[in-house]
């Protein structure tokens, strides 16, 4: 195969990238600070990788911000992210409306405060007809949970004889998943080192590659994602198949 030329263009960047955000209480640990200050600064993490994203021509990009699990974490602690998600709503909407994003979140909201739901519903409506990027933020959100919850859904589709048990197969489960309509993450990166997916989708994931960084989630930028997507492109993606 002959060389690429050192002037060609890079190859175009996957088009749905999710990230698990991990490292915000590390970070602030090891600077003596409370975890909260992790957070904040993980917000700012935010704002950067979607910027970068969105001028990278990224289509989708999917951020773990709260998992079902996340519940159990000491109340303060769930107040404060709460808090923090509730300034990112007011705040960021405009900016993100600004440059053509688009926001979708993802999760069980039933959990989530009134308000939060009310911050979330109109941050929808304002920014649905952006199409620069797609910012898919996951809140309160489990994959077990997901698939549960889309079992229920065929479930009674069947039950009611709106769906036969023979017509049931991938596209059907899919569409019932909260990311109907989104394609499947062709890149899920994970910060901080740990080398797990943590119930984070599950069934979208399925032959995602998956590049596991050592930056802590505050420090994580333009750079860091620009080394993922490169890594990502060294890879052979063969969906199962032999060479």
């Amino acid at each position: 195969m002959e060389p690429v030329p050192s002037h060609a263009a890079p190859p175009p960047p996957p088009a749905h990238i999710a990230i698990i955000m991990d490292g915000n209480g590390r970070w602030a640990k090891a600077r003596g600070l409370p975890r909260t200050a992790g957070h904040k600064r993980g917000a700012e993490s935010v704002r950067r990788t979607v910027e970068a994203a969105r001028e990278m021509g990224v289509s989708y990009l999917t951020l773990y911000g709260f998992s079902s699990e996340n519940w159990k974490r000491p109340a303060g602690e769930v107040t404060d992210l709460m808090g923090l998600l509730r300034l990112y709503l007011r705040n960021e909407v405009n900016h993100l409306h600004k440059n053509g994003i688009r926001l979708k979140v993802i999760g069980d909201r039933e959990r989530l405060g009134p308000d939060i739901v009310r911050l979330i519903e109109d941050a929808e409506a304002k920014t649905a007809a952006n199409s620069a990027l797609t910012l898919v933020l996951a809140l309160s959100y489990g994959g077990r949970q997901e698939m549960v919850e889309a079992a229920r859904r065929v479930a009674a589709d069947v039950a009611a004889g709106r769906l036969s048990p023979d017509a049931i197969d991938e596209d059907v489960v899919g569409s019932r998943l909260f990311t109907a309509g989104i394609p499947d993450p062709d890149l899920i990166i994970r910060t901080s080192g740990e080398k797990r997916i943590s119930n984070f989708l599950l069934w979208q994931g399925a032959y995602a590659e998956l590049v596991f960084i050592e930056t802590l989630w505050p420090e994580f930028g333009r750079a860091e994602l620009e080394s993922a997507i490169q890594e990502f492109h060294g890879r052979d993606r063969r969906y199962g198949a032999t060479r």
